[in-house]
């Protein structure tokens, strides 16, 4: 064929092409996937926990309960008779589901999962735990076990299945869902969410997630993992307990353990006006700064914090959340401070820690100390000059270190040894520790109750 022959032959191939799209373009388009165009059949919600009823002539075990404490989407301690498992509190595991974490590392709508449990259980007229078969089971940890969660929202409603409800909201991933006693309603509502796209299936950002560059967790994660976060920028919630020397002592009680974590915060000139207001002792706050080891101090604290007023939203911003709370001065016996360890589940399996370690920037009190001897900081150039160490005796001999800051009466007059000395006291303060030793720090004369 020739040059001439096959230009032409690609011109009417050209031409043939344009005319067929133009045709194409010009058709009526359906967009709908159905043949009369009319839109697809929409999915009707089914209400599993609505059909699902709670069977009290089943072989499983049940039992009426109240709520101990809250700790996470798919973890309740409840108050239950001595004589069911031994103990009256009862740690409850709820099968089938697994919500995000929010007692560790913060996850993603973890948050939202531990308030949906709490707020459905908080208004329940009627609370019943229910075994899988005919006998309390426990967990892998051995010290929870695995339940099925019932409530009642009023007192002229049904029963519903709490385990079941968190799946069928998209709170949870599967935990052995499908193999249980309400398994196959289990898969249902998971499979139901999923294609609903609910929260954890929704692949979208969670609203009450903090999306900043800070690893949000818990003050029991930092402390019981400290080393692990030493240089990074961290986030998370507690209770403003203390003021002292530009910063400030902020724990959080763990609702797993009732067990107090707490660190000091230094604010340092970082902040004024607003930032300092949000620090107010007895305020709930969101800490965002970062975790390091004081070389002076011998400890862990959360530095470079701020806040942006033009910007209070920031995820870099430190955060009022609550006020009106009080430092619950946790009552500790002495031996048990001095000489005890504590074995502590943490997200690196389990370690031990020293009492007084764990115990580190939380607020104690103690009882029934006798004053034995009492050192007064002299220098003329100290700051400190007045504040006194007091070295104390429990009732069994076991010896305890009190350090003062200076400490003013009513008037504005120095306190001095003289008011302690050969005294039986009680005290409130900071667990701190000096030289390598673990003592409490007083902060106000209010603190010390003399015998």
């Amino acid at each position: 064929m020739t040059n001439k022959a096959s230009f032409k032959a690609v011109a009417w191939i050209a031409l043939f092409c344009l005319v067929i799209g133009s045709f194409a373009a010009c058709a009526p388009q359906n967009p709908n996937p159905t043949d009369n165009g009319t839109e697809p059949p929409k999915v009707e919600t089914v209400d599993y926990v609505d059909q699902l009823k709670l069977d009290m002539n089943s072989d499983s075990l049940k039992q009426e309960v109240t709520v101990k404490s809250f700790v996470d989407g798919d973890t309740t301690h409840f108050n239950v008779p001595k004589d069911l498992i031994g103990t009256d509190v009862f740690k409850a595991r709820y099968l089938a589901v697994n919500t995000p974490e929010s007692t560790g590392k913060i996850e993603e709508y973890g948050k939202k999962a531990s308030n949906f449990t709490r707020e459905k259980l908080s208004t329940a007229t009627s609370i019943i735990i229910e075994s899988d078969n005919n006998s309390w089971n426990a967990d892998s940890t051995g010290s929870r076990y695995l339940v099925w969660v019932w409530y009642k929202p009023s007192e002229s409603g049904d029963y519903r299945n709490l385990n079941l409800e968190i799946l069928q909201n998209g709170l949870a991933i599967a935990s052995n869902s499908g193999n249980n006693r309400y398994g196959d309603v289990c898969m249902k509502a998971l499979e139901q969410a999923k294609a609903q796209k609910l929260n954890v299936h929704s692949g979208e950002k969670d609203p009450e997630f903090y999306y900043g560059g800070a690893e949000e967790l818990t003050l029991k994660e930092l402390k019981t993992n400290i080393e692990a976060y030493k240089g990074k920028k961290v986030a998370f919630n507690g209770i403003v307990t203390m003021n002292y020397n530009n910063g400030v002592y902020v724990e959080s009680l763990d609702p797993e353990t009732n067990r107090s974590y707490g660190i000091y915060v230094f604010y340092g000139f970082n902040l004024s006006g607003k930032g300092m207001e949000i620090l107010s002792v007895g305020n709930e706050v969101r800490i965002v700064g970062s975790c390091q080891y004081w070389e002076g101090g011998g400890s862990y604290q959360i530095s470079d914090v701020s806040y942006r007023q033009m910007k209070p939203d920031d995820p870099g911003n430190i955060q009022k959340l609550s006020d009106g709370h009080k430092a619950p001065f946790q009552l500790t016996d002495p031996k048990t401070f001095a000489e005890s360890s504590v074995e502590v589940e943490t997200s690196d399996g389990t370690k031990t820690f020293q009492y007084a370690e764990l115990a580190m920037g939380t607020s104690v009190e103690m009882k029934n100390l006798k004053v034995k001897d009492i050192f007064t900081t002299s220098k003329e150039d100290s700051k400190n000059k007045g504040a006194m160490t007091l070295t104390c005796e429990s009732e069994d001999g076991t010896k305890i270190v009190i350090r003062t800051a200076v400490l003013l009466d009513a008037d504005g007059n120095l306190i001095t040894a003289d008011a302690y000395k050969d005294k039986t006291i009680d005290v409130k303060g900071i667990v701190d520790s000096f030289d390598g030793e673990y003592q409490i720090k007083v902060f106000s004369e209010e603190y010390i109750t003399v015998h």
